[in-house]
């Protein structure tokens, strides 16, 4: 559609009473109260049911994960018994396993009103080379935005490292297809709907020289770095013994430690460990779900915040979540950043780490805002369910009375979940193929 009102919504996380004005995929016009578009609209959409936030941006996930959700090997397991009980049933991993579970994982964070996600596919068992391109050809037949991250790990067992041999692959061949999925994919463009990142798995998971060359890739190709960091005692426990270092030292000594970089979970670090990570601009991606599930520990956002860290927000794994729900992690976020500091914590705080917070995790400054001039992708959510009866302030009845699930999406424009359902994609059908996929890892 070239162009549309979305007319005097119920509330709006920006200040335009009389609606929002889209032409040619942005935002093109908010109007104030009794204001019109500037010129005469093809479409107009009648927004008085709906509260209009920003599209949610996830910043880190797991979507094959989707196929063990509660896994009975893995139920009330820390972090690194959790891994060694699911790596081997993750080795079975096949292709037509990923796609599902890659739709699944889209279909259900756009109806949580995510416009914006990227993914941590580090897991290539044999048969799974294109992993990339089946994550890439998923997020474009449901018009979402991705940043695809190609992961990786390359130190097992035999390594010293956490993962068996069946999941790994060699420097080489890592490097290899990092090159080759950059050069088809990455779009570095205003706008973009498709970006690459890098992503070796975690400090237990792969060398010092695979990070390093990464680092070194990305710089070339001007693209973004990702991985686990400082997520556990555990983790750190194993920096110190393998490397001689902490965490973040061992990150610095590798060339990542700069605002080309976010990172998963950055939970266990020191003051100062914080102001080097705001000097340096390097993002942190908060997965308040996934760390209360795995009892991991608490991120530090206000102090890393304070310090000129981004923090996003993530759902991380849906085995360690269960769910690829963002309007939920939003609420959690609130939930235990409260308990974290103080009641001062606020639901804007928690929806800002989703949506621009998050967008600067990626490093877009094109979404993540309903702003004049920014990508027209927007969430709307609806307040008719018993829930949000008696709700005084439509915007942070979201976030205390706990939607999660939102009516309609837009992204660049485009509707792309209409009456809660992603367009195109039947949603009982994909139950039932994906359970039925998933029962093999049982």
């Amino acid at each position: 559609m070239c162009s549309l009102w979305i007319k005097r919504p119920l509330a709006a996380l920006a200040d335009c009473p009389g609606g929002i004005v889209v032409r040619d995929g942005r935002i093109a016009e908010l109007l104030g109260r009794g204001e019109m578009p500037a010129r005469s609209m093809e479409n107009v959409f009648d927004a008085s049911r709906h509260v209009v936030l920003p599209g949610l941006v996830n910043t880190h996930h797991h979507f094959y994960q989707t196929l063990t959700r509660a896994h009975p090997l893995a139920i009330n397991k820390k972090l690194f018994d959790w891994l060694r009980a699911l790596y081997p049933v993750w080795s079975r991993l096949r292709p037509e396993d990923l796609r599902l579970a890659t739709r699944l994982a889209l279909a259900e964070l756009m109806m949580s009103g995510v416009t914006t996600t990227s993914d941590h596919h580090y897991l290539f068992p044999d048969g799974l080379g294109e992993a990339m391109d089946i994550q890439v050809e998923e997020a474009r037949r449901l018009g979402i935005r991705m940043t695809v991250t190609r992961g990786a790990m390359n130190l097992s067992e035999k390594d010293g490292g956490l993962p068996p041999d069946s999941v790994v692959q060699d420097e080489d061949e890592i490097l290899a297809d990092c090159e080759r999925v950059i050069g088809k994919y990455h779009e570095r463009h205003e706008g973009a709907m498709i970006q690459v990142a890098l992503a070796p798995c975690s400090p237990f998971s792969v060398t010092k020289s695979l990070m390093c060359a990464c680092g070194a890739l990305a710089e070339k190709h001007d693209c973004r770095l990702h991985t686990h960091l400082a997520e556990t005692h555990d983790e750190d426990e194993f920096c110190r013994a393998s490397f001689g270092m902490s965490p973040l030292d061992y990150l610095e000594d590798a060339g990542w430690l700069s605002s080309r970089t976010w990172l998963a979970h950055g939970i266990h670090f020191s003051d100062g460990d914080v102001a080097r990570l705001g000097r340096h601009g390097v993002g942190v991606c908060h997965c308040p779900t996934s760390n209360m599930v795995l009892a991991s520990g608490q991120c530090r956002t206000r102090e890393l915040e304070a310090a000129g860290a981004p923090v996003g927000l993530g759902v991380d794994g849906s085995a360690s979540n269960d769910s690829s729900n963002l309007m939920e992690g939003v609420r959690h976020a609130l939930m235990i950043n409260r308990l974290t500091y103080d009641a001062s914590v606020s639901h804007l705080d928690a929806l800002r780490w989703a949506t621009q917070g998050s967008a600067r995790c990626l490093g877009r400054h094109d979404i993540g805002e309903i702003a004049t001039g920014k990508q027209a992708d927007l969430a709307f959510f609806t307040l008719d369910e018993l829930r949000f009866s008696g709700a005084g302030d439509p915007i942070a009845a979201l976030v205390l009375c706990g939607a999660h699930r939102a009516d309609r999406v837009m992204v660049a424009g485009e509707w792309r979940v209409a009456d809660g359902v992603p367009l195109g994609i039947d949603v009982s059908e994909l139950r039932a193929a994906h359970g039925a996929a998933a029962r093999r890892f049982l």
